[in-house]
């Protein structure tokens, strides 16, 4: 929740860090794939672990 949180707040930015005259800047750009890599990890690396808890418990009956 807080990536996505932070995206929106990055295209609502009004500071000038990511956009300059309307155009994206490297700040914007190199934000934005900060949180979507982080996104995309976290889901894995939860679904992953998910799978693992699952398959413990199935071993445990």
């Amino acid at each position: 929740m807080v990536w996505v949180t932070f995206a929106k707040n990055l295209f609502k930015d009004a500071s000038g860090l990511a956009f300059d005259g309307g155009k994206p800047t490297a700040y914007l750009w190199i934000h934005l794939t900060l949180a979507i890599v982080s996104f995309i990890l976290g889901t894995v690396i939860g679904a992953i672990g998910l799978r693992g808890v699952r398959a413990h418990r199935r071993a445990a009956q």
